[in-house]
């Protein structure tokens, strides 16, 4: 696991360099502004001496590692074209020592210049730059983007530049990972340690890829300090994978029911019930109403499809329960949901089945979560469960907006989690995991090929796979989720990301499993 770490800890970190290292705040800009040098030429190798810098600069901390920066690439023979929002009088601390040495230096670079800002017209000197250097703000900001900051933001997204952000892409509030405009940045690397907001909501879509500067405290300082979300690593993926022992047999090698399909949504149902069985499950049944089994079981690779009565309905119903009361007593799993409608006979079936077995371990997805709406979830035992909405199912479920959700996602999460008691995989880009003992898990893999119809079922089937197979929830989803987007990766690189398919995501599965063990063990 990688650690992740609020702004207010990272920020703690300058204090210490300080007050307990002994380290001045200029020594700490200097040690960032050339780690954003290193970074950014690891990124873009390709970037030669005649390229051209253009360097926006803020009035504070921000704005003094991007006058570092701009030094330090003047010394290695790279133009620099610097715009500081500041004035010499408005600046102060080491944001304004900075500023003085590079006003003078920069006097012997002819084809370089700082220039203050005076309007948006003076971001046209940008465009004979090459790469576009974000030094506006930093962690310290806060809600939405006041003028010129917001103008001039929307300007520099709109050049078509190599474009870096230090620390944070500005506008981005690291608090909930959200903002309206926001710098759209193809590197930033983000100084002394990791920030949970870059990874996930518009930090995920606005960071471009994320580095680690360095303000040279090293990292014993964070190792002490308390870490609740972390990036999933490869490495984690297999430690949750099901391990085969030699004498292992089909009924010891993790027996799964799913109950989902309808006769309206049957591609739901075969997706899930596939990808379980070639997830490595010794023994599944998908239970299915019988008027229309036959669609199912010309399209199960080797799962047995359990018929109940549906009287011609075509769909689940509480008359069901008594034949399925069996196999779900004998499942290790139950997989519910996907497919099975929102039908009220359907709802009260699922919910009845949810109450009778508070015991068992269940995933629960799609219709079933559905069912579980108008706060029915706070009337049942939700321990051993595991819920896989995407992000309108969740907000349904919790009966908000999904604005609202979308404002605060981990709040959301964590609370729900803590108050149920069970285990919420919310599907997106990125997928978060989020355990009830306050531990959030993001996801590090996956691409936009995924946000099609089939995709989360065959999650569901990984997930329930693993389960059985492992007996150990956490880390079984953490596999599971990981193992899932990687194999979306893995499937485009022959292709691309529009011909995905949850059967090609199915059947690159066992492929990724090779290609982790292959890489790590």
């Amino acid at each position: 696991m990688i650690p992740l770490f609020t702004s207010q800890q990272v920020r703690a970190a300058d204090s210490f360099a300080i007050n307990k290292l002994g380290m001045s705040g200029i020594m700490l800009m200097e040690n960032a502004a050339i780690s954003i040098k290193n970074s950014i030429f690891a990124k873009f190798p390709h970037i030669k001496n005649n390229n051209i810098f253009g360097i926006v600069c803020g009035k504070g901390n921000n704005g003094g590692d991007g006058f570092a920066l701009a030094r330090q690439l003047l010394i290695d023979g790279f133009n620099v074209i610097v715009i500081s929002l500041g004035k010499e009088i408005e600046l102060k601390g080491d944001a304004l020592i900075n500023y003085k040495i590079l006003t003078k230096m920069i006097k012997d670079y002819s084809d370089s210049t700082l220039v203050n800002y005076k309007s948006l017209r003076t971001l046209d000197k940008l465009k004979k730059c090459d790469v576009i250097v974000d030094a506006l703000l930093g962690t310290g900001s806060k809600g939405e983007l006041r003028e010129p900051y917001n103008s001039i933001v929307k300007k520099l997204n709109k050049l078509n530049k190599i474009k870096i952000a230090i620390d944070v892409p500005t506008g981005l509030s690291l608090e909930n990972a959200n903002g309206t405009t926001i710098f759209n940045a193809d590197l930033t690397v983000t100084l002394a340690e990791l920030k949970t907001g870059l990874f996930y909501e518009k930090g995920y879509a606005n960071s471009g890829k994320i580095e680690k500067g360095s303000i040279g405290i090293g990292e014993k300082y964070f190792d002490s300090l308390k870490v609740t979300e972390y990036l999933i690593e490869p490495e984690d993926a297999l430690i949750g994978l099901p391990k085969k022992e030699k004498n292992i047999e089909k009924y010891s090698a993790g027996k799964v029911l799913i109950i989902a399909g309808s006769g309206n949504m049957p591609g739901a149902a075969i997706f899930t019930t596939n990808a379980c069985m070639i997830s490595g499950t010794g023994a599944c049944f998908l239970a299915y109403p019988e008027s229309v089994k036959v669609v199912p079981q010309k399209k199960l690779n080797s799962a047995i499809v359990l018929a109940y009565n549906d009287n011609k309905k075509e769909y689940l119903s509480s008359e069901n329960i008594e034949k399925l009361t069996s196999k779900i007593n004998w499942a290790d799993v139950i997989a519910i949901g996907p497919g099975l409608g929102r039908e009220k006979e359907t709802i009260d079936a699922v919910r009845e089945i949810l109450k009778r077995n508070p015991k068992k371990k269940f995933v629960i997805d799609a219709d079933a979560i559905f069912a579980l709406g108008n706060s029915f979830y706070k009337k049942i035992n939700l321990q051993n469960k595991i819920l896989t909405p995407h992000h309108k199912e969740f907000a349904d479920l919790l009966g908000i907006n999904i604005k609202n959700l979308k404002q605060n996602i981990l709040k959301y999460g964590k609370l729900f989690v803590k108050q149920s008691k069970t285990m919420l995989v919310l599907k997106g880009a990125p997928t978060i995991i989020f355990s009830p003992n306050g531990d959030v898990f993001i996801n590090t893999t996956g691409n936009s090929g995924m946000a099609k119809f089939g995709t989360g079922d065959v999650l569901t089937g990984i997930i329930s796979a693993f389960i059985a197979q492992n007996k150990q929830i956490e880390s079984s989803i953490i596999a599971a989720v990981y193992i899932h987007s990687l194999a979306a990766d893995i499937a485009i690189k022959k292709e691309t990301e529009f011909g995905l398919t949850p059967e090609k995501l199915t059947n690159n599965i066992t492929k990724t499993i090779r290609f982790l063990r292959n890489s790590f063990v």
